[in-house]
């Protein structure tokens, strides 16, 4: 594996030698992050938004930054950086860097200047993109339903009413947040030198739904066409079973409001998204499953000739699921991301025979744009965050940037290596482990269980469950792809769906075995599971059905009681097409099959609880269960309650609490004797 040094990193390895050290969560939590970047039509500039950590303010804080493409070793440079401002979502449209600051869209010159305030609307906004013909801004903001425009009675509430939620149909609640009766609208508003004032246009007249979807659509799901006249957005129509439905689906609609939108994926009940134009305008490419009410199924490259309407399966052969979209600038390729074996690859598509080439290998590709002379991507790798690289063809990519060389400077990352083994059906299936660097002797292990469940323990940087970390702070880290994870084919992802507790835990078992039996670095007798999400409901489901094996448990945000999950978690569809696809009064037996409510009996093994109260995927209730049980249990036992994160832990602090809690339990069980 080849290292890049920056002249920075150069020039402070020059000045004086610094000790080596092993990475911790100070140091993660305070690293840059970079966010997707934007390019010139003519591959000159990149800009993005960095982040940067305000550990006093528990936060982050966005500036924009700048890359001459056109120069040999070039170094990036703040294009805006206000600190009293986030400068943030940038796009390059002609020689004008557009960026929101302040509830507001704004402007500057990519070469720099004074920036102008285009929109004064209020309200609130959550996204936008401008047409490529630089006339027209589409606004994506939370409104009531069907409304005309931006205006602010369309958001607000009535001072009079009482303060209780009221509802008639589902969602109540979804992900972290409860439902008010507002959708993510599209708004169109015309751009001119003057800017965009005013409260613009509705474009989807008609529609109940929302646009971008909820909780995770952003641009990816709105795309302008060529000539600025027509929008393609993905949506699912609410209805009364938005919570059974995964049946988004693409619209079509005139920028100007003149019509209503038009459906054009209405054959398929299933999901299709990531609507994108060709720059010739000739060719909208999107991705379809086909599988209702499955939120995992495979994503295959679609386009549709907007001149005679032809649709084609492009990718139909190839057994990956593609993760995202970007056209080369002659329109004869598609740019896609797609799992493979633990990597996140860079593919080209040819749109005419739908041939995919690979065009990275080790690492995760994150974000890509293309320029005329190839891709600029985004890429991190389990030790490694974010940088920018150009990649020219296969194999040939060159890095643009160490943007954190100085804050990682004598930090030894850990070294990973990956191995398989014979799992469940006699299928390979993929692990890693992770070492610390200079360590020496046996080491404790962390046994990470990736959640999704159709989800994976890929090569890439994690800025909430990092292995890095975990590695750093002396474990011997191991990940095992079990059925269910994505990255080997569609069927190997289906094999968990009303498997819960079989195969994977039969994988998890003859992993951590075969780990064990190649590393003899590793400890199989002081070892600790820990997993969120899916990975939490497997140490729940470990605590009954292999109670035995583990010094200790972390239990994040995982599924104690099946029975409840079912009635209590926000997107049905998901819970119900993991037990066979019917609601829990349908077939309970599904259900009970892998509750881990019903193993309560057996449980032993010391376990932290972690749980936050926005947590309205698997509510925090089962958090608080599992715990009682555990006490109830006499098991030694400790909860950690959230009261600002959902799903994830997200603000700045209360990660770096996370990692103290986490990593305080198992020292505690795995490095000293536990008190009898």
């Amino acid at each position: 594996m080849k290292i890049f040094l920056s002249a920075s990193l150069l020039a402070l390895a020059a000045a004086a030698p610094v000790a080596a050290r092993q990475i911790t969560i100070d140091d993660v939590a305070t690293l840059s992050r970079v966010g997707a970047p934007t390019a010139s039509a003519d591959g000159h500039w990149l800009v993005w938004a960095q982040r940067e950590t305000d550990l006093d303010a528990n936060r982050g804080r966005y500036d924009l930054w700048r890359l001459d493409l056109t120069r040999k070793g070039a170094v990036p440079e703040k294009l805006l950086a206000d600190p009293a401002v986030d400068e943030n979502d940038p796009q390059i449209v002609g020689d004008t860097v557009y960026y929101t600051a302040n509830d507001a869209i704004w402007a500057v010159a990519v070469t720099g200047g004074t920036p102008r305030k285009l929109t004064d609307f209020a309200g609130g906004f959550n996204g936008f993109k401008v047409a490529p013909t630089g006339d027209r801004i589409v606004v994506w903001a939370d409104r009531r339903p069907d409304a005309p425009s931006l205006e602010p009675a369309m958001v607000k509430k009535d001072a009079r009413a009482g303060q209780a939620r009221v509802y008639d149909k589902l969602f109540v609640r979804h992900w972290d947040s409860w439902v008010d009766g507002t959708h993510s609208q599209l708004f169109v508003l015309p751009l001119t030198a003057a800017g965009a004032p005013g409260n613009g246009i509705a474009v989807e007249h008609g529609l109940d739904g929302d646009t971008p979807s909820r909780p995770f659509g952003g641009g990816e799901e709105v795309s302008w066409s060529a000539d600025g006249r027509t929008l393609y957005f993905a949506l699912r129509v609410a209805g009364t079973t938005e919570p059974l439905s995964t049946n988004l689906d693409i619209w079509q609609a005139p920028a100007d409001g003149s019509a209503a939108p038009i459906n054009l994926t209405a054959a398929n009940q299933a999901t299709d998204t990531l609507p994108t134009v060709s720059p010739d305008g000739k060719t909208l490419a999107w991705v379809a499953m086909k599988r209702p009410g499955f939120e995992a199924d495979r994503q295959v490259l679609m386009v549709r000739d907007l001149a005679s309407g032809q649709v084609r399966a492009l990718t139909e052969g190839w057994d990956r699921s593609v993760g995202s979209i970007a056209w080369s600038p002659d329109s004869k390729r598609l740019l896609v991301t797609a799992q493979n074996t633990q990597e996140m690859p860079l593919w080209s598509v040819d749109v005419r025979t739908g041939k995919p080439t690979r065009l990275t290998q080790q690492g995760h590709v994150s974000a890509v744009v293309a320029t005329p002379k190839g891709s600029v991507i985004a890429m991190n790798s389990l030790t490694a965050p974010d940088d920018f690289y150009a990649v020219a063809g296969p194999g040939k990519r060159t890095r643009l940037t160490s943007v954190n060389a100085a804050k990682l400077a004598g930090i030894d990352m850990p070294s990973v290596t990956r191995f398989s083994f014979a799992g469940a059906n006699n299928d390979q299936v993929w692990g890693y482990a992770v070492r610390p660097a200079g360590s020496t002797g046996k080491l404790p292990i962390a046994y990470m269980v990736h959640g999704g469940p159709q989800g994976s323990s890929d090569n890439s940087w994690s800025y909430r469950w990092n292995p890095a970390v975990f590695a750093g702070a002396g474990f011997g880290l191991v990940a095992v792809d079990f059925h269910g994870s994505t990255g080997y084919g569609q069927a190997f992802t289906d094999a968990i769906s009303n498997n819960w507790g079989g195969w994977p835990l039969e994988d998890l078992q003859k992993g951590l075995a075969a780990a064990t039996a190649k590393f003899d670095w590793l400890d199989g007798n002081r070892a600790c599971a820990l997993g969120a999400s899916y990975g939490g409901y497997m140490m729940n489901w470990i605590e009954g059905r292999w109670p035995d094996r583990f010094k200790c448990i972390v239990q994040h945000d995982g599924v104690f009681d099946a029975r409840a999950m079912a009635y209590e978690t926000d997107e049905l569809w998901f819970d119900e097409w993991e037990h066979g696809g019917k609601a829990y009064f349908q077939d309970p037996a599904a259900f009970e099959k892998w509750n881990p409510v019903n193993y309560v009996q057996n449980w032993k093994t010391p376990m932290l609880v972690i749980t936050g109260e926005k947590d309205f995927r698997i509510p925090y209730t089962q958090g608080i269960a599992a715990f009682t049980a555990l006490q109830r249990r006499g098991v030694p036992s400790r909860l950690v309650v959230n009261p600002n994160e959902n799903h994830w832990v997200l603000k700045p602090n209360n990660s770096r609490q996370w990692y103290h809690e986490v990593l305080g339990w198992m020292d505690k069980w795995t490095k000293d004797a536990p008190a009898q």
